[in-house]
Parts: structure tokens; C-alpha cells; sequence
């Protein structure tokens, strides 16, 4: 069944106008037969155009595509959860987590994450997230189907507050459209997307008066100043230590001693190096005796898998690229970003720094073959344009907010939870993430929540696999397990 429809603007820009596709469908969860509805939308965001000496209403300045699906037969829509779903980048479109991890159809993969040859497939997704949450999948402007209207400058809303007025103006808009106020609301974000879904949460109290019942953060990115190796910056360094320990265990690059044991432990070891003898290793600086460094040089090597020589020329830093590209160097391989279990052969074995990253190239044709099929044969939403996978806004992504500083909206998730005391948040970390290892992210939650009590509203969960650990199949079933869990246990009774 396929019902489209374009609603008329009541203003004097009546184009263009919104436009809704809706089909049905049925999926078999939990031994019952659950019907949806998908609706795939754009929608024009207006801003007031009276400051531009505009009398006439609201001027259009983008349209903004999103997915949604609604169970059907399950009772009062406006009591039901609603989570609204995206990815990060800054730069990617939602289709992730909507094909990997929440929606009702998902990407195959086999049981360690790899594709087939493309274009790949598509099944039904029982692990779907559908069964106790309707869900929202956004594209962010310039992103899946979202673009900025002619005339309008095309980089606009590729900064960290327009990106959330945007964003936080769509979740209002459909909120009130869709009669959700009562609806209990959740917000899903991967990677940017928790930088979006932590301004998000403060903005959008902010704004519209308006509270989240629960954040759920997978791979966090809150805080950059633990991820970003600058000159003069060396927490990175000890952040991610524990990850390359986890990496190189996995590829089988650590002493038959440390082989011996589990990951969990060799991880656990890492973090306690890291964070003292490391952290005081670092901050000397170079007023080390040469066999200081001899010995600092080993003992890092001892967790990250390096030769201790290599760590030493490194001046006992060594950022992520020069990891990906050495930790495998003698087998001519390379180490995955997101996923530094998946690995690949670039240019040569020479060089310092990998060409691209394994993971991701593993992951994108069938993400893409995929969605552009799903949306138009599947769902009827024909589109003359591409869906756009992945854009590189990140490269000039604008942080006015932050000028001067590293961007952190680590704080604005503090000030919401302080807020509302009834806020629930959920984090998901993989040991093999070196986008965003899991001590950062640990880090910057214990300096972001600032009461002690307040821990207590917050639960985290590690993952054997990277970034995307939905796509390693037992890290997909314990977080479809935890998301369900988490959304039935944060709704008010």
C-alpha cells in the first residue's frame, strides 16, 4: 500500500512543499507479526525572513529528508516511545544505524562484519528496534536526500549550532505534526552524531522547553581535545593506548604472555599504564635521560604491539595513522580506523600513513547499493538525485561556538542532566574503535558529569568489535539487547 501526498505552505512561499510517501509493511518479531508504516519525507525548514525586511512569513531554506517507521495496531500512537536516529561524521547520512543496527531491514553481512561482493542484500532485521520504539532516521543537510534550496548558501547549516538549529527545529516540527508531544522521546547518535545528540539535549531545553527521556551515545565524540593529536596535546595519547593493546592482541602482535590472556585483561592493563606511568612518561616531555626513554619506549611497546625502537623515533607518541599503518607493516597489511580488525593493502609498505581505511571500505557499496534501492523500490520515493552515503564536511565544518577552544558538548550534557534529573543516558564503546576509543570516551564522561550521584543515570557497555560493532554479529545481538532494555526501562511507567 503506497499513499504520497505534498501539502500545500501556508505562507507566501508555497514552494516547494513537503512530501510524503507512505508504505506498509510486516516483519516477524519475537514469533508475532509486526505491521509499519515507513513514511520517507522531505521537509522544507523555514526560518523567519522579517529580519531580512521580509513581511510575508517564513522563508524556505532547505529540505530535509528523513525515514520514519510507526508501528501500526499498537495502541495510542501518542503514548508510544519515538527515537530519533543519526549518524555523525560531521558529513554522513543516517544510513548506518538505519541499516545496520535499528530499522527493520539491515545489511547482510557475515557473523565478523564483511560484506559479499556488491551490490550485497538486504534482509529482515530482527534485531530491529522497531518493537518498542517508533523511529526516526534524519539526514542532515547535505546529507542522504537533504539539500539546501537554490539561492541559499550551501555550507549554512555545516557548523555545530546551525547543524543543531536545524536538526532540533526538525524534531519540534514533527513532534507537533505527528501529535508526539506525549510521546516518550529518545535521541540515538554514532560518532558526531553524539556530538548533535549532546547539544541536542541542552538546546533543545533550550528552546523548546523540551526534555529527552534518554540519550543513547554509540562510539562516542563528545569532547575533541581527547581525540585530536595536536602538537602540545598529549592526552590522545594515553587515551588510545588501551585501544592499540586491544588491536594488537586481536591481530596477534602482543608477547605469547599477553596472547595468553583475554582481551578484556590486556585492555584493563593498558588503561592502568595509560593512565599513571604513561601520564607521567608524557608529561617530563624531553627531560629524559636516554635510558628513560629506552625503558618508556618498551613498556609502551609491551601494550601496543610496536617495536620498542619504532616507539622511541616516535618520540613515545605514536598518533593513530602512523598505528594503522605500522602495527602490520611486515605482513604488507594495514589496520582498520573504525574498525581496526578489518585490514587491507594500500600503495606500498613504505609509507607513514595509511591511503584509506579498511573498515569503511569494507562497508560503503553495500551501504549504498542498499539504500538507494531500499528507498525507491521498497519504500517508492523516487529521487532523481543520489543519496549521498558519506560527504567530507568535517574538513571545513564550522565550531564558532568553540572558537578558540576544542569543541566539547560534553558540557551541555552535563547541564541537561542537571536539568532533568529524570534523564537517562546509554553508552556503547568497541575495543576496536580508534575513531573513538573507549577511554576517551570514558574520560570525558567522568570530567563532563560532574556530581557523583548523577553516574548512577548512567549506564556504558563495551564492545568487541569497532565504531560500527553492530556489524560484528554477537556485538549486534547484546546492543539490540541493550537498546530495548534501555528505551523499556527509561519510559515513564
Amino acid at each position: 500500500m503506497t499513499t504520497e501526498t505534498t501539502p500545500n505552505a501556508a505562507s507566501a512561499y508555497a514552494k516547494p512543499t513537503n512530501r510524503i510517501v507512505d508504505t506498509e509493511h510486516s516483519i516477524q518479531l519475537d514469533g508475532e507479526t509486526l505491521r509499519y508504516r515507513v513514511s520517507c519525507c522531505t521537509v522544507v525548514l523555514r526560518e523567519n525572513a522579517e529580519s531580512n525586511g521580509n513581511q510575508d512569513g517564513f522563508k524556505p531554506r532547505a529540505e530535509l529528508f528523513f525515514t520514519s517507521y510507526t508501528r501500526l495496531d499498537a495502541g495510542d500512537v501518542s503514548q508510544r516511545p519515538i527515537t530519533f536516529s543519526f549518524n555523525g561524521g560531521p558529513g554522513s547520512s543516517s544510513v548506518w544505524m538505519h541499516l545496520g543496527l535499528l530499522g527493520p531491514k539491515r545489511v547482510v553481512t557475515d557473523a565478523f562484519g564483511n560484506t559479499p561482493a556488491a551490490p550485497g542484500a538486504l534482509i529482515d532485521n530482527e534485531y530491529t528496534l522497531l518493537g518498542v520504539s517508533d523511529l526516526v532516521f534524519i539526514d542532515p543537510i547535505g546529507t542522504g536526500f537533504s539539500r539546501m534550496l537554490d539561492g541559499e548558501r550551501v555550507k549554512e547549516y555545516h557548523d555545530y549550532q546551525r547543524d543543531l538549529d536545524s536538526v532540533g527545529e526538525f524534531i519540534r516540527s514533527h513532534l507537533s505534526s505527528q501529535h508526539r508531544w506525549n510521546s516518550p522521546k529518545f535521541i540515538i547518535g554514532e560518532s558526531y552524531g553524539t556530538t548533535r545528540a549532546a547539544g541536542l539535549s541542552a538546546y533543545l531545553q533550550d528552546r523548546y522547553q523540551l526534555d529527552v527521556n534518554g540519550l543513547m551515545l554509540i562510539s562516542c565524540a563528545m569532547d575533541f581535545s581527547s581525540l585530536r593529536f595536536d602538537a602540545g596535546n598529549d592526552l590522545p595519547y594515553q587515551l588510545f593506548l588501551p585501544t592499540y593493546a586491544a588491536t594488537a592482541w586481536f591481530h596477534g602482535r602482543l608477547s605469547a604472555a599477553q596472547q595468553a590472556k583475554t582481551q578484556a585483561e590486556v585492555v584493563r592493563e593498558a588503561e592502568a599504564f595509560a593512565q599513571n606511568e604513561y601520564a607521567q612518561i608524557l608529561f617530563k616531555g624531553s627531560r629524559m635521560s636516554a635510558d628513560e626513554v629506552t625503558a618508556a619506549a618498551s613498556k609502551i611497546a609491551h601494550h601496543c604491539g610496536l617495536s620498542a625502537a619504532f616507539v622511541a623515533r616516535a618520540n613515545l607518541r605514536v598518533g593513530i595513522y602512523r598505528f594503522t599503518k605500522e602495527l602490520l607493516r611486515d605482513q604488507g597489511l594495514i589496520v582498520g580506523r573504525l574498525d581496526s580488525r578489518f585490514t587491507a593493502q594500500d600503495r606500498d609498505d613504505a609509507g607513514e600513513i595509511t591511503e584509506f581505511d579498511a573498515a569503511h571500505a569494507n562497508l560503503q557499496a553495500s551501504y549504498s547499493a542498499q539504500i538507494n534501492h531500499y528507498l525507491r523500490h521498497d519504500c517508492k520515493f523516487e529521487h532523481d538525485g543520489h543519496y549521498e552515503l558519506m560527504q567530507k564536511f568535517y574538513l571545513n565544518w564550522g565550531y564558532k561556538s568553540f572558537e578558540g577552544r576544542y569543541p566539547n558538548a560534553a558540557e551541555s550534557l552535563r547541564q541537561a542532566m542537571h536539568r532533568n534529573t529524570h534523564l537517562r543516558v546509554y553508552v556503547a564503546s568497541g575495543y576496536t574503535d580508534l575513531a573513538t576509543p573507549h577511554m576517551a570516551s570514558d574520560y570525558v564522561l567522568n570530567h563532563a558529569i560532574t556530581r557523583s550521584k548523577d553516574h548512577e543515570r548512567v549506564t556504558v557497555r563495551y564492545f568487541d568489535a569497532g565504531h560500527m560493532m553492530y556489524v560484528n554479529q554477537p556485538d549486534l545481538v547484546k546492543l539490540a539487547g541493550d537498546l530495548k532494555h534501555f528505551v523499556c526501562n527509561t519510559k515513564p511507567s
